[in-house]
Parts: C-alpha cells; structure tokens; sequence
C-alpha cells in the first residue's frame, strides 16, 4: 500500500474542496486496510479471505452546524464531489452548539513517536494455513478433545492518515496478526467448549501455534462433567483473561458523552472512591508494540498518561472536544477518529495494578466458591448499575477445584462490586487492557 505523499496530497485537496465548497472548517481522513486470514476445520482448509480497501472521510462545519460522509473514490472528480455533498448536508443539519474542531491548544505537537506499531513481516496464506492447521493439530492431540469448532491465522496491515483544516497532520500504522483455536471436549453426552488466542502486533511474538493449541485443548478437557452448583452467596474469581469484562463498563460509565447524557451510574462519582482502597488503572498511550498504543487521539489532540482509579478514587473523565465542551472541561486526548461521522470517546493501553496473592493463594484465602472462566449474555442497567452474567468454570472447596461448573449465573450491582474488588498477582498481558485475575466475597451465585 502506498500512502504518504497520495494521502497527505489527497486529504489537502479535500479540506481546500471544502472550503470552496463554504466550509467554515474541515476534518479529512483516509484509511486504509489490507488482510489475510485461513481458517480450517479438523485438519481441511474451511475458507481463506483476502480483503483490500481505503476510503477517505470528510468532517465539515457550517457555523454550529456539521456533517460527515466517507467515500471510496479518491479521484480528483471524487473527492471534489464529496466535499460538495459533506457542506450542502452540513448547511441543511441542525445546529450543534458543542460541535467544533479541537481547539489549536490542545492539538499534539512535534514529530510522531515511534511505538514499533508496524512489523515487516508479511506472511502468506500458506504460511497461515499452516499455523492454522498446527495450532488446531495440538488441541486435537490432547485427550478428551474430539471435535473442533475451528482455527485461524490472521494477518492486517493497515494505516490512517489524518488533517484538519487548522494545520493538524498526522499518521499511524499498524500491523497485527493472530493465531488460535476453539476445541470441543466430547464424553458420553457431555459436551464442552473452549479456545485460546492471541494477536500481536509483531509476527516474531505469537507464541508457538503449539503451545495456543496445547492450552485450548487443556483449558476445554478440563471443562467435562460440568454441573450446576446450588443457588448462594459465595466468593467469585473471575479469570485474568476474563476480568476485564467486570472492569468495561467503567469505562462506558466515565465516558464524556454518557455523563453528559445523564446514562451512567458513575455521572456524581468523580473524585469518590468507587473501588477498594489501593484499587488503581493507568493508562499509557506510549507503550511500544501495544494494542492500544498512538502518540494523537481521533481529532489530533495531544495524548499522556493518566491514572483513572488512584487508590480507589475515580480521578478524571474521558473527553473528546464535545463532551469537554458540555460539562465545561477540556478534553484530554480520549478521542477516537469518526472517518465518516463525529469521533467517538475511548482509551488507550490500560494497566490495571496487580496484588500480591497469586491465584492458588486467593482460592485458599476464600476457601470456597467459584472460580469463572467464561461469561456470557451480560445485563447491564447504565443508570442503577445493576448487572448479571450468565458464567461457566470450576467450583473450588478449600482452596482446591473440586468440578467444573455451567449454566449458572452471577448478579450484583457493580458499584458494590467495585467497592469489593480485590487483585491478584497473575497479569494477563493479551491485549490492550492488563488485568489480574478478580476476586470478590458474597457474590449471588444463581444456580438450581
């Protein structure tokens, strides 16, 4: 894919077509994506894609009122049309007050920031092919495993380019490749199922399809003879690599836009201790080969660290421009890039801070409950908090699992939750969000 000179060139005409066009300023991107995936199935190649695509995007404004269209046509007649068509919208769109591009001051500034987003290796859909076939290979070789639900490698190149009318140039690309499989355990009528998988940005740090396979199979194997425990209050532990769905909908929660809205059960909680004490999340948009590393958020604006949860007290809210704009703050670099509509509000790379107890330690300590291991069908009330989860793992009696457990689920509302949340020291570092492993006493078990 070729990108720089074209894209900056391509984005320069379309802000100027704009304001030809009577825009009182502008935003354009251009994105960019190419893949490679190869999925099998008991051994057979099931299907291998390969997909192609950029497409630009205009933001324009007209006053307080603004529009936003994407377009895949990048000729000079293309683009020429788009803007036409982006500033006649935007002068028939109602008015906005809170709409407006980032104000020049908050805009990041200097050159960008290597953070090893982009590795060179292009692997090819044999390659692929056979990572799949080898990872699904070793979770059919361990015993219990009969079936499989399939798996798959993967392979994306891909960049965006932004700029605004104000001056504002910037670029980021990345590449990011996957490998994993889902094993199906088979015994008598009992049947059960698992996965595990990866994605990284660089080639060279998959782990060995091998090992993700020996662990699919593990981790599925394990989960035969699966019963229901009795309806209680017991204490949960919700696995590392699962934990961080407890921890999601905080960040819908402190997002700008919902607090504005009045939609959130943190919207009054902002300089309270909503966690236990020591309880701490920092974010790091810095961090090399990170999945949710950029040196500027979706409008340009300049990005930092930042520590969300400090000792358990909810520091800060996320903000692009608009939200910033309705609760009277300034935005601090939590945007994401709209390319086709008004950016959206999200974070980047998220550390939740470990303790000292790793998992044979927190079992022993509770004695017994319920160890989780996958959730599914979450409900979550935005305004009351209150939440429950469908859930499958193992039921553990005096620090020891006893048996496998499914179709039970867990409720509670999560400011109580929160306020009891405990961590572990086992950190699961697989994507952008890094968490322990989560424990918390007296949760609603609904069993039989």
């Amino acid at each position: 894919m070729a990108f720089d000179t074209d894209s900056t060139a391509a984005l320069a005409a379309l802000i100027d077509y704009a304001k030809q066009a009577g825009a009182d300023g502008s935003e354009a991107s251009l994105a960019a994506r190419e893949s490679i995936s190869a999925e099998v199935r008991m051994g057979e190649l099931e299907g291998m894609e390969r997909e192609e695509g950029r497409s630009v995007a205009l933001r324009a404004f007209i006053g307080k009122r603004q529009a936003a269209a994407s377009s895949t046509d990048l000729s000079t007649r293309g683009l020429k049309g788009l803007a036409e068509r982006v500033v006649a919208m935007a002068k028939a769109a109602p008015e906005d007050k809170f709409s407006d591009l980032l104000d020049e001051r908050y805009i990041a500034r200097g050159a960008a920031i290597d953070l090893e987003q982009s590795d060179t290796a292009r692997p090819n859909p044999e390659q692929l092919l056979d990572l799949a076939k080898s990872c699904e290979a070793a979770s059919l070789a361990i015993p219990g495993i009969g079936n499989s639900g399939g798996g798959g490698a993967s392979f994306e190149n891909s960049r965006f380019v932004y700029a605004t009318s104000t001056g504002f140039e910037g670029a980021e690309s990345g590449t990011s490749y996957s490998l994993g499989t889902q094993p199906i355990a088979e015994k008598d009528d009992d049947m059960e199922r698992d996965y595990e998988w990866r994605t990284k940005r660089f080639f060279a740090d998959l782990p060995p399809p091998e090992e993700i396979g020996r662990i699919a199979g593990e981790r599925t194997a394990r989960r035969l003879g699966a019963r229901k425990v009795n309806s209680q209050k017991a204490a949960v532990i919700f696995e590392n690599r699962l934990a961080g769905r407890i921890i999601s909908p905080l960040f819908s929660a402190i997002s700008g836009s919902s607090v504005a809205r009045g939609v959130s059960f943190l919207k009054d909680k902002l300089g309270e201790r909503i966690f236990a004490e020591g309880f701490r999340i920092h974010e790091d948009p810095f961090v090399k080969r990170g999945s949710g590393s950029r040196w500027f958020d979706g409008e340009g604006g300049a990005v930092a660290p930042a520590t969300l949860i400090d000792d358990g007290v909810l520091t800060m809210w996320l903000l692009n421009s608009s939200a910033a704009r309705q609760l009277g703050l300034e935005p601090n670099g939590h945007a994401t890039a709209g390319h086709g509509g008004p950016p959206g509000i999200g974070t980047a790379n998220l550390f939740v801070e470990p303790g000292a107890e790793d998992l044979p330690s927190l079992m022993s300590g509770a004695g017994k409950g319920l160890f989780v291991t996958d959730m599914f069908s979450p409900s979550l009330n935005m305004n009351t908090a209150d939440w429950s989860v469908g859930v499958a793992g193992y039921w553990f009696e005096n620090g020891e699992i006893v048996h496998p457990v499914s179709e039970v689920t867990v409720a509670g509302n999560l400011l109580d939750i929160f306020a009891r949340l405990r961590c572990g020291a086992d950190i699961d570092n697989r994507g952008a969000l890094q968490i322990p492993s989560l424990i918390v006493d007296a949760l609603a078990i609904g069993g039989v």
